[in-house]
């Protein structure tokens, strides 16, 4: 083949890549916006917790286990938004280079897409769980398809969770990693 056809087409091919390989840093502004999200937690969190410290003396003990269910709802989903922007940076974006820090999380060291799916799936079952048992407590109060619905969605919860970690066992290993 002709050099002078070749080397154009090497050009643009190493230009293309670079756009493209490049690209990856426009997710810089999501994972930006889910910290915002997570602040907005932080501060969902707190007022949530006055009314529980406020009431400590005037709420009912079911009312008590509502707000602290809340509590806990906002605390998971707290971490699902830490493993979204730390896993997907660092999969997705670039190396966070924490090798050594004490405050590492152990499962940083070996995430990848699939890994950070199946931990993402087991997460929103446990916050799905939280909703489900603050349903079943002000259960009294609820319509029965209220019930039935959150239940079938849990459940749908559950088996993609299986699925897509039955789906990374049958993978090799090599493609897991």
């Amino acid at each position: 083949m002709d050099p002078e056809i070749i080397q154009p087409v090497a050009t643009r091919n190493k230009l293309l890549s670079t756009i493209l390989f490049g690209s990856r840093w426009l997710q810089v502004p999501l994972y930006l916006g889910l910290i915002g999200a997570q602040l907005v937690y932080v501060v969902h969190f707190m007022v949530e917790l006055e009314h529980l410290v406020v009431g400590t003396f005037t709420l009912t003990e079911e009312k008590i286990m509502l707000i602290v269910l809340g509590l806990i709802d906002v605390v998971m989903i707290s971490n699902l938004l830490i493993m979204v922007i730390v896993g997907g940076y660092e999969t997705f974006v670039s190396r966070l280079n924490l090798a050594g820090h004490p405050d590492e999380p152990e499962w940083l060291s070996h995430v990848n897409a699939n890994v950070l799916k199946v931990k993402l799936a087991t997460a929103i079952i446990g916050i799905s769980s939280i909703h489900l048992l603050k349903t079943f407590i002000n259960a009294p109060n609820l319509d029965d398809k209220v019930l039935l619905w959150q239940t079938v969605i849990h459940m749908a919860f559950i088996v993609s969770a299986v699925s897509i970690a039955y789906i990374d066992k049958l993978m090799p290993q090599t493609a897991r990693h």
